[in-house]
């Protein structure tokens, strides 16, 4: 009987965390046989958190070179990864954010082993080529003109480069566009011998799938692949207290104004996270939310949004809001101000709790049909430090009281720990 060196590290909601004894990659396995496909997904714990001034947006621009080639897997031997992949009717892609990157795969059961052998040998045997690099780089920075034609991305990364003046979420994933244009391959080279390692990802297997199996090729694939020879870095810099209301104003051709009114909170694996997800929604989702009521159904305001969404280090708590009437941004601002100044004196109703409840766990619901949406959560759950934050999530959202949302309103959004940003369109000429 063949053999596998994964040990179990515990079980959650039907989730099994092994960790295998010598190189240390995590693995999580979900069996879920409602379909015959199996989502294959790599996490891992790098991201444009782990840049810095010169190679911001680094992660990202790897994350477009590991479709390049391997060593098994490249277009020279036939076996192009885009190929193999979709030859088999696979949905693949990638992304990159904060905390982590991800690869993953969808295919039809009986394909798992190519998306093993892919991921396992683009881990440490990836193309990193400066031909590729340049073609890349092009791509990437049309995805980074894109935003800057966008209002909201525009006054987004804005606000978040005024809010944190230390800590590296003062950039956004994309980076800056001069270090897109110029980052080295060799930089990027060491970026990929840096973090591309087991002890540094997660796999993830949700779908039609048996487990000893499973971990048997996992174990041919990826265990021959050693753990690191040094420390995976860890990200030291915090941001430091901050000490009064910051601003910003960004002015450019657009259609309507736009205000951003943020805040900080803590890391994602603190539990005051549920109550300000429950805030975030009694705010600003559905029609019967406090800001749809007082700038929508009023013709004040065509859009609203409020994201609040975990991180692994200390995160923002953002009310937007898309001005359609003749109100002034800081006439806006005042009412927005006004609405939390409400909640810190009067609290929410039990109406209004049980509504954002309802909402969270109906969304939660949706957001967890198939096997990819399953993994693309646990995907952010693993990226905030704690893989259990997916299998918890309702449960602690079910504990939330309503002293609970007005003390995280009286903690948090208080001025000093504010930013507030004005996108304001130019006059036409």
């Amino acid at each position: 009987m063949k053999k596998h060196h994964f040990e179990i590290i515990k079980e959650s909601a039907g989730i099994t965390e092994y960790r295998h004894k010598l190189n240390k990659l995590t693995v999580l396995l979900l069996e879920k046989k409602s379909a015959p496909v199996v989502t294959f997904m790599v996490t891992y714990m790098v991201g444009s958190r782990n840049e810095a001034i010169g190679y911001t947006g680094s992660t990202h621009l790897l994350e477009h070179l590991m479709f390049k080639g391997s060593n098994r897997f490249n277009k020279n031997n036939g076996k192009a990864i885009w190929n193999v992949l979709q030859d088999v009717g696979a949905i693949i892609n990638a992304t990159t954010w904060f905390d982590r990157t991800n690869y993953f795969e969808l295919l039809p059961k009986e394909h798992l082993p190519k998306a093993v052998a892919i991921e396992a040998d683009r881990m440490r045997h990836a193309f990193i080529k400066d031909k590729d690099r340049k073609s890349e780089m092009t791509v990437v920075r049309n995805e980074f003109d894109r935003g800057e034609n966008d209002p909201w991305e525009v006054l987004d990364k804005n606000i978040w480069a005024t809010a944190y003046q230390a800590h590296p979420y003062h950039h956004s994933t994309i980076g800056w566009q001069s270090d897109i244009e110029n980052v080295p391959t060799e930089r990027l080279k060491k970026f990929y011998d840096t973090y591309y390692w087991p002890n540094n990802a997660t796999v993830s297997v949700i779908g039609d799938f048996e487990k000893n199996e499973t971990l048997i090729l996992l174990e041919k694939e990826f265990g021959t692949i050693p753990k690191a020879s040094h420390p995976i870095p860890d990200v030291y810099t915090s941001e430091p207290k901050q000490e009064g209301p910051r601003r910003v104003t960004v002015k450019r051709n657009g259609e309507i104004p736009i205000v951003g009114i943020a805040h900080k909170i803590p890391e994602g694996t603190n539990k005051d996270i549920f109550p300000l997800q429950l805030l975030g929604r009694i705010l600003g989702y559905g029609k019967n939310s406090r800001f749809y009521k007082r700038f929508i159904d009023l013709g004040k305001a065509s859009d609203i949004s409020v994201w609040s969404y975990p991180l692994h280090d200390n995160g923002l708590f953002i009310s937007y809001l898309f001005i359609s009437g003749n109100d002034t941004c800081e006439e806006i601002e005042k009412e927005i101000l006004e609405e939390y100044s409400l909640i810190k004196s009067k609290g929410v109703s039990a109406k209004e709790l049980q509504r954002a409840k309802s909402q969270i766990r109906a969304e939660t619901a949706f957001s967890r049909d198939g096997s990819y949406s399953i993994a693309s959560n646990l995907n952010e759950a693993i990226a905030i430090g704690n893989w259990t934050f997916f299998t918890t999530y309702i449960k602690e959202i079910e504990k939330v009281t309503k002293n609970d949302i007005q003390r995280v309103a009286r903690t948090y959004l208080v001025e000093d720990q504010s930013t507030t940003g004005f996108f304001e369109t130019l006059p036409k000429l």
